[in-house]
């Protein structure tokens, strides 16, 4: 992973919708060729219809727009803006939609999770924040507090990498469409053009910076897929945390780690590193919620400490390990990212970002996290046992069924 890694980058940390919105809308409104974006839900709510009124501006002038959003995250776009984003010419699909079964079926637990953006080629936004207002939940309605997550704004060379990755999934989507018409040359051209935009030809490209700011950053852009990187940011991971030597910070929302990534955690943490994981603590989804503190009592036993968010949902997928390698994403550290779902993470080797980074969770830990006792834990009520067992027995069955092992 350390040989990806390639300077030239500025890279900005961006917290919450409210910082990343005002960002790519200004990035968007300054656009003069493409915008092309792929996210999980595309919310048009509060402040999200921000993002969906650049978009269409973007479009009314004349700059090419497309936008792929996931059909689980987002089951469609409402009447009125797939009518606004057709007449202004914003090209969008919907991937892999539900139907009547939904995710009953196991082929599609196969999501596109990643949020990625790139605006004429020039700058890229990646991390775990959807196109959805920080204090809206499209299941539990008006928040209170926001939600806690980031994303980055990058200048560089891996803005070509995503710019080729975001070019390729659209061309693999345009070649199922036209299969599904009956039009088998039509296809084949289509996935010629995939191919031709293999986002790992591209690395290594010149660096294009913004104007008038420096651009020395160490970063490289992780994409996870179904076909040739099935394992690249969990490998990323593991091998960050198997050169840590001091201190390892991981918040993450949905955290079910397999046996690899729990035992460099634990190895980590016996060879006197410490490690600290900011969770999810309020309840969302049963799997999420029961599943995950199974795998709690191994890593309390090792030393790591666990910490629980609760004043409102934690969405993060980011980690900072001793204070100079960092990485901020959409890949949760769970089966559905690290087995099935299409991802997106940048790693940054950079002493200013990961000290930004991590001061923001150190806040996190201090003020709004609570820490899991090992005593507490160990105690807890038998209900609670039955019902955590349950749930990573059945995630477990669920994996079999793909033809997943974790």
């Amino acid at each position: 992973m350390h040989s990806m890694l390639a300077a030239g980058h500025q890279v900005d940390l961006l917290q919450g919708s409210q910082e990343f919105f005002a960002a790519l809308v200004q990035a968007i409104d300054r656009s003069t060729r493409e915008v092309r974006l792929e996210t999980y839900i595309f919310s048009v709510e509060a402040s999200g219809t921000d993002v969906a009124l650049a978009l269409e501006r973007a479009a009314q002038r004349g700059v090419k727009v497309f936008v792929v959003m996931d059909g689980a995250g987002t089951d469609n776009l409402s009447q009125e803006w797939a009518s606004r984003f057709s007449a202004a010419g914003v090209a969008w699909r919907i991937f892999s939609p539900l139907g009547g079964l939904g995710l009953l079926i196991p082929s599609r637990w196969r999501r596109l999770h990643r949020k990625l953006c790139v605006v004429d080629g020039r700058v890229a936004f990646c991390g775990g924040i959807n196109v959805l207002d920080d204090f809206f939940d499209p299941n539990y309605g008006t928040l209170t507090a926001p939600r806690f997550d980031f994303a980055v704004r990058v200048t560089g060379p891996l803005v070509q990498s995503a710019h080729a990755a975001l070019v390729q999934f659209w061309w693999r989507l345009q070649a199922t469409r036209i299969v599904r018409q009956g039009d088998l040359a039509a296809a084949w051209q289509a996935l010629h053009e995939a191919k031709k935009s293999d986002p790992d030809a591209l690395v290594g490209a010149e660096p294009k910076p913004s104007a008038g700011q420096p651009a020395r950053t160490k970063a490289a852009l992780v994409l996870r897929d179904n076909l040739r990187h099935r394992t690249r940011i969990e490998y990323a991971y593991r091998q960050a945390i198997g050169e840590a030597k001091k201190d390892i910070i991981i918040a993450n929302a949905y955290f079910l780690p397999g046996r690899k990534i729990s035992k460099s955690l634990i190895y980590a943490a016996q060879r006197g590193v410490r490690v600290r994981l900011l969770l999810q603590g309020r309840y969302e989804y049963f799997m999420q919620f029961h599943a995950a503190r199974m795998v709690y009592g191994r890593l309390l036993t090792a030393g790591i400490e666990i910490i629980e968010y609760r004043v409102s949902f934690l969405h993060a997928k980011v980690a900072v390990i001793d204070g100079h390698w960092a990485t901020v994403g959409s890949s949760n550290l769970d089966p559905l990212s690290l087995l099935l779902a299409r991802e997106a993470n940048v790693v940054v080797d950079d002493v200013a970002f990961a000290h930004n980074l991590q001061a923001r969770l150190e806040r996190a830990i201090q003020l709004e996290g609570t820490r899991v006792d090992p005593a507490v834990y160990a105690g807890r009520p038998l209900v609670q046992r039955l019902l955590d067992r349950a749930a990573y027995v059945v995630m477990r069955m669920l994996l079999f069924v793909n033809g997943k092992s974790y």
